[in-house]
């Protein structure tokens, strides 16, 4: 009986062990968080020599950074006409090299995606299901911050 009891134990333990292992070395942290002093506000685009927000409804505009599990996500959206002509990731989670290549795969998808739906209603990537969310997110702020639809 006592065998049995020391085996279950010694079992439970190393489950528990197993499933609350890490995958990635980054943690939530790692960083100053601008969720609480950026919402989206208007930034000008590389080579704008204005000193004020763009005027009309061309520019470009960062959205907040989003604080994922992994790390920080920040996106750029470029506007002309009123509609989204580019997108660019700021920040996206690098701490080691599996995010690297996790984001060297959706990000294009990602960006593809938002230049085609025109809003942040894009889909997930697979294998890359938190980049995807913090993307999004940073992706809605922007386009807020461009009073696009």
């Amino acid at each position: 009986m006592r065998r049995i009891t020391i085996w279950l134990l010694s079992t439970v333990t190393a489950l528990v062990l197993l499933f609350s292992y890490r995958t990635s070395t980054m943690g939530v942290g790692g960083g100053t968080s601008a969720v609480a002093g950026d919402h989206g506000g208007a930034t000008p685009a590389p080579g704008d020599t204005s000193t004020g927000p763009p005027t009309g409804d061309s520019g470009g505009y960062d959205g907040s950074v989003a604080q994922t599990r992994w790390g920080p996500v920040q996106v750029r959206i470029t506007v002309a006409g009123g509609r989204i002509t580019d997108v660019t990731a700021l920040q996206v989670p690098d701490g080691n090299f599996r995010d690297q290549q996790i984001n060297d795969y959706a990000v294009p998808i990602l960006r593809q995606a938002a230049l085609t739906a025109q809003s942040a209603r894009i889909d997930t990537v697979s294998g890359a299901t938190v980049t995807s969310d913090g993307y999004r997110e940073s992706l809605q702020a922007a386009i807020d911050a461009a009073h696009l639809r």
